[in-house]
């Protein structure tokens, strides 16, 4: 239902950022949302994942709490504070990085000042996450999706995208006040803040957790803005919309997939313990839910240019050449997915990080290369070839479960 609520919300906030700013104005949002990405991760120490492991093992044990938290606590606190002050105070250069301009340093700014709240909501969704209080989660995620979004149309309508750009920068206080006005009485009960300490007693068991997050959030999202950067300088900036708006298509279609990968495949795959079974779930989860992925992905092709009328306009029209290999890249990053959250499940933390390196750095080799020669279409083949080097070196990892005799995992 959330999933479904926000795709809703979703496609009518994009349709109106494109009637109302043009391909120029999704390329800046594309650029603030990015940011706003880093920012959840850095400001949290991205242990995200590690507070939802950690906290519903400690459920009832108090002591393992306070040190769970007193170590994000000083973690986090650190890292806001140094990024808050070293945003606010070189926002005219990162308003030049982002945008080619000064003209929005008040963003950066408001950012800057917003970091304390974006580590604080994803310090306590992973809270929420923990306790498997999933209700209580798709309340919150229904409110202020829908306030943040409100916010934004009424910025557009009056600012344009000046306003947009606001709005989004100020998102995480309103994020903020509606998971503290629900969430609050709960959230103490777990978290006894006058007992935190300036310590950090679980600083190397959370460590895995902040390098995992800085490979998958952090750098996957400099190489975007890095990419939106190229394309503006050379081509134009109405073409870095359109490559925009593609990975956003993507993005919308690729949530309910990532959906199934948290609430089923993680879990599952934490249980299992030998190789045999291993291979039996890839395999069942392959005649499952391949079928459905592929047919779904055929559809969009097929209806992509009604596609692109519905939520963008005539405008967008260009990207239809970017559909057959955006989604091929999706596929095959799909059908990598289900065996690379293994190394997740299992805490393969090295496994992790080196596949995932070694995709983001082709990625961005490759996309410099083709673009000279491809434009736009040669990052999305880029993109393309990375998933696939990906998907061979996750196999080659793996050779030994899926194709070896049976053996504890």
């Amino acid at each position: 239902m959330v999933v479904s609520a926000r795709l809703v919300i979703s496609l009518l906030v994009q349709n109106l950022l494109a009637q109302y700013t043009g391909q120029a104005g999704i390329a800046k949002v594309g650029q603030i949302r990015n940011i706003s990405n880093i920012l959840m991760s850095v400001s949290s120490f991205g242990v995200f994942n590690g507070v939802v492991k950690y906290i519903s093992q400690y459920k009832k044990n108090n002591e393992g709490l306070i040190k769970l938290f007193s170590t994000v606590y000083v973690l986090s606190g650190l890292a806001t504070l140094i990024i808050s002050l070293l945003m606010f105070f070189t926002a005219d250069k990162l308003s030049i990085w982002l945008f080619f301009s000064e003209d929005y340093i008040l963003v950066i700014q408001l950012l800057a000042v917003a970091t304390p709240f974006i580590a604080m909501n994803r310090i306590f969704n992973a809270v929420i996450s923990g306790i498997s209080a999933y209700k209580i989660h798709a309340k919150i995620e229904i409110i202020w999706y829908s306030l943040a979004s409100l916010l934004l149309l009424i910025s557009l309508y009056y600012y344009n995208i000046d306003g947009v750009l606001l709005a989004i920068a100020i998102t995480p206080v309103v994020q903020f006040l509606v998971l503290a006005f629900i969430f609050g009485n709960t959230l103490k009960e777990y978290i006894k803040f006058s007992q935190l300490s300036f310590k950090a007693p679980m600083l190397k068991v959370l460590l895995g957790f902040t390098l995992i997050s800085f490979v998958a959030t952090v750098c996957s999202n400099f190489v975007e803005i890095n990419f939106r950067n190229l394309i503006s300088e050379r081509i134009s900036e109405n073409e870095a919309g359109i490559w925009t708006a593609m990975s956003s298509i993507s993005k919308i279609y690729m949530q309910f997939l990532i959906t199934i990968f948290s609430i089923y495949i993680l879990p599952k795959y934490a249980e299992i313990n030998f190789s045999e079974s291993f291979k039996n779930e890839v395999k069942t989860l392959y005649k499952t839910l391949l079928p459905l992925v592929i047919a779904g992905m055929l559809l969009v092709y097929f209806l992509k240019e009604n596609l692109i009328l519905t939520i963008y306009n005539e405008a967008f029209i260009g990207m239809t050449v970017l559909f057959k290999w955006q989604l091929s890249a999706d596929l095959v990053r799909f059908i990598a997915n289900i065996l690379s959250f293994k190394f997740l499940a299992k805490n393969q933390v090295k496994y992790f990080i080196s596949t995932q390196l070694i995709g983001l750095i082709t990625y961005y080799i490759c996309g410099h290369l083709l673009i000279n020669h491809l434009l736009v279409e040669g990052l999305v083949i880029a993109l393309l070839l990375s998933n696939l080097l990906y998907f061979v070196l996750v196999l080659f990892i793996m050779r030994y479960d899926l194709f070896g005799k049976n053996r504890p995992i």
